[in-house]
C-alpha cells in the first residue's frame, strides 16, 4: 500500500504542542527522550508532551498494543520525529497501516528545534541516574563520558543468590553482588549500618565512587523456590537503593540492564571478576537516613494530611486474594495505603517498565499516580512485599526530582507479622480510580 505522507513545519509543531487531540512520537532511544544527548546535539530531551516510542520496538509483535498502552489511538493525529527521517518514515508507516488514517513526520527536530533555545525541552529531571548502555561502554573502555566527572567507578551485576546469573554472561569487567549483601533474609529490611559498611568495603565501593548497577531478567517464575532469583533486574535497583541510603554519592542504574546491553550487540563477558576490597568507606552509615522509614513512621504518614503510604503490588495483592510470596501467609493491604499497580506479581514490575526493559515514560508513571492521588507535594513512602517494587517506584520519582520520597523497608511482611496490626482485604469502598494501567 502507498502512503503520501505530509511534513509538519516547526511553526506548525509549536502551535499545536498543548493540542490533546494530536499525539507527538518521538522515535528515538528512551535514553534520548529522557534528556541523553546521543548524537552530539545542542541540547538533551524531548518535545514537549511527546510519547517515547523507540523505533527499535517496531521489532516487537505486540506493538500496536504498546500504541494504544499508550492511549494513542486512530482519531488522534500523528507527528513522528527523530534523530533520523529514515526511523520517522518507519514509524510513520506502520502507524498508517496499522489504520491511523493521519500521520505526518517532523523533520525539523535536529536541525531547527534544538538549536533554537526559545523553543522548549523538556527531559527526566535527574536523567544521569539512569544511564544508557552505550555510556557504560564508554566508560569502561576509558573514557570520559558526558555527566561523569571522577576517576573511579565499577560496574555491578546485580542477582539474588544466583551467581549464574552473572557467570552466564555479563558486562566485562563487572564484579557480582547478591543483594543479602545490603539486606537480610530473615526480614528483607536493609542490614545493619556496620554490616552495610562491610559489604560496600569488600566490594570495593567507597563514599566517592561512581557505581553502575544494572541485573539480568530471567522470567521469574513464582512455583520455584527462589523466584527472586530470577528478577535481577529489579533487584539491581534495590541496591542502588540501598547504597544510596548508605551514602554512595554517585550510583547510576544501566536503564534496562543487561537487555539493553545484549540488544546493543556489545561484547558480553563470561570471566569471573575478583572483588578489590577497600579499607574505609569513607563516611557514617546511613548518610542519607530519610530515604528509610520504619513502621512506626509509617503509622504517622498514614495519619498525616502530608504523606502518603504507597503500596507498589499487584491487584490481587493489594486485595488480598493472595499474599504474593511462598514465606508469607498473611493476605491483605496496609489500610490507607493507595494503590501503585506494581504489574503482575511480586517479581514483575510490567506497569513501570517497557517491553525491552527499560523504565517506563516518566510521564506516564507521574500521570498515573497523579490519577490515583499520588502527588509530588507530598511525603511519600512506597512498599511493596518485602521492598524490592518498593525501590523501584521510588527510584522512579528520585528520578522525577520528587522532593520527599521513601521506602517503607518492612512493607507488607514487617506489618503483618505484627497482629497488633490492623490490616484489610477486598476492594475499598472509596476505590474510584482505573487501577489496571
Amino acid at each position: 500500500m502507498n502512503h503520501t505522507i505530509k511534513e509538519v513545519s516547526t511553526v506548525e509543531l509549536f502551535s499545536i504542542l498543548d493540542k490533546s487531540d494530536s499525539k507527538i512520537i518521538d522515535v528515538r532511544p528512551v535514553d534520548a527522550y529522557n534528556g541523553w544527548i546521543l548524537q552530539n546535539e545542542t541540547r538533551g530531551g524531548h518535545i514537549p508532551n511527546s510519547k517515547s516510542l523507540p523505533e527499535k520496538w517496531l521489532k516487537y509483535m505486540d506493538w500496536i498494543e504498546i500504541v494504544r498502552h499508550k492511549n494513542i489511538l486512530p482519531n488522534n493525529t500523528i507527528i513522528v520525529y527523530g534523530y533520523f527521517r529514515e526511523d520517522a518514515e518507519r514509524v510513520a508507516l506502520r502507524f498508517l497501516n496499522s489504520g491511523y488514517p493521519d500521520v505526518r513526520i517532523y523533520s525539523g527536530f535536529l536541525s531547527e528545534w534544538l538549536p533554537n533555545e526559545r523553543l522548549p525541552l523538556q527531559k527526566l529531571e535527574r536523567f544521569r541516574n539512569l544511564v544508557p548502555a552505550l555510556w557504560v561502554k564508554s566508560l569502561i573502555e576509558g573514557n570520559k563520558p558526558l555527566e561523569y566527572n571522577n576517576d573511579k567507578f565499577i560496574v555491578i551485576h546485580a542477582h539474588y543468590r544466583n551467581r549464574d546469573a552473572y557467570l552466564s554472561g555479563h558486562i566485562p569487567g563487572a564484579i557480582d553482588m547478591d543483594t543479602l549483601a545490603l539486606e537480610t533474609p530473615e526480614t528483607w529490611n536493609r542490614r545493619s549500618p556496620n554490616e552495610l559498611k562491610v559489604a560496600l568495603e569488600q566490594h570495593g565501593i567507597t563514599v566517592d565512587t561512581t557505581v553502575i548497577m544494572y541485573g539480568k531478567f530471567m522470567f521469574p517464575d513464582n512455583a520455584d523456590e527462589f523466584p527472586g532469583s530470577a528478577a535481577g533486574d529489579i533487584g539491581a535497583i534495590r541496591n542502588a537503593f540501598l547504597m544510596m541510603y548508605a551514602g554512595v554519592k554517585d550510583v547510576r542504574v544501566l536503564n534496562g540492564g543487561f537487555q539493553s546491553w545484549s540488544d546493543e550487540g556489545f561484547d558480553i563477558s563470561y570471566t569471573d571478576e575478583t572483588k578489590k576490597p577497600i579499607a574505609e568507606f569513607g563516611v557514617h552509615i546511613p548518610s542519607k537516613p530519610e530515604l528509610a522509614v520504619d513502621t512506626p513512621e509509617a503509622k504517622q504518614i498514614i495519619a498525616s494530611a502530608h504523606a502518603e503510604l504507597v503500596c507498589v503490588r499487584s491487584w490481587a495483592e493489594y486485595i488480598g486474594e493472595v499474599s504474593g510470596y511462598n514465606y508469607i501467609k498473611a493476605k491483605g493491604r496496609i489500610p490507607g495505603a493507595i494503590f501503585a499497580d506494581c504489574g503482575s506479581d511480586a517479581y514483575h514490575m510490567e506497569n513501570y517498565r517497557n517491553v525491552d526493559h527499560t523504565t517506563r515514560e516518566y510521564n506516564e508513571i507521574a500521570e498515573i499516580w497523579t490519577k490515583n492521588g499520588i502527588t509530588r507535594n507530598k511525603h511519600l513512602a512506597f512498599y511493596c512485599g518485602t521492598g524490592w517494587r518498593g525501590s523501584e517506584a521510588w527510584f522512579n520519582a528520585w528520578l522525577m526530582g520528587w522532593p520527599n520520597v521513601s521506602v517503607y523497608d518492612g512493607g507488607w511482611f514487617e506489618w503483618s507479622n505484627d497482629p497488633a496490626n490492623a490490616f484489610e482485604t477486598g476492594i475499598p469502598e472509596h476505590y474510584t480510580a482505573n487501577v489496571h494501567n
